[in-house]
């Protein structure tokens, strides 16, 4: 009986092409076809990566910022805490929640590929893949962070973590100054994707 040695596998065979790949073939396949529209499928990528996913981030974080115990709890068992909400499934099977103070600050990245928290934060953006951001942000976070918009002063100690197949972070970041008056709901608007991965602080409205 004669078999093939994985190593001698062709890649050339659409079975064998990463995921990535084989989506992208799809999907030029059907558009060349005239079954999708491009433009459609850009709207729907833009939902899911800005839209839908970062908003169940942001209901995790205003309640944390309205609920001393909730918080308490988020901090010592992400996954957990944030399963009480409803928010669970793939790449969420174990998240750590880490807190941005006046002091400390952390920035999320995945140096080996795109880990990423898929169900409070929906798909990873552009720049989150890209290998220059992977690559510096590790070496000069500070200086990666002021070129994204955020200059912090240099008595803030920053924290470059490290996402992957086991773990995924999250970062609850700070409560913007003049939000004590406002409800769990109202802050839930004014929380990004970015100050959740750590590249910006959430604005005060």
């Amino acid at each position: 009986m004669t078999g093939t040695h994985p190593s001698a596998r062709d890649d050339s065979d659409p079975e064998h092409l990463p995921a990535a790949l084989r989506t992208e073939a799809l999907e030029q396949l059907l558009t060349e076809r005239g079954l999708v529209d491009p433009a459609t499928v850009d709207a729907l990528v833009t939902q899911y990566e800005t839209n839908v996913g970062p908003l169940n981030g942001a209901k995790v974080v205003a309640k944390a910022w309205t609920d001393p115990e909730y918080r308490r709890r988020l901090l010592r068992d992400g996954t957990a805490a944030i399963a009480e909400l409803g928010f669970t499934g793939s790449q969420g099977e174990h998240i750590v929640v880490v807190e941005n103070t006046p002091t400390t600050h952390n920035v999320v990245v995945c140096t080996l590929c795109s880990c990423y928290p898929w169900p409070v934060l929906g798909l990873p953006p552009t720049w989150y893949k890209d290998p220059a951001y992977r690559a510096r942000v590790v070496r000069e976070p500070r200086r990666v962070l002021a070129e994204m918009g955020l200059d912090l002063a240099d008595d803030v100690r920053i924290t470059v973590r490290d996402s992957s197949s086991e773990v995924r972070w999250l970062v609850l970041p700070e409560r913007p100054g003049g939000t004590e008056h406002l409800t769990e709901e109202q802050l839930v608007p004014l929380v990004t994707r970015d100050a959740m991965v750590g590249v910006a602080k959430v604005a005060a409205p």
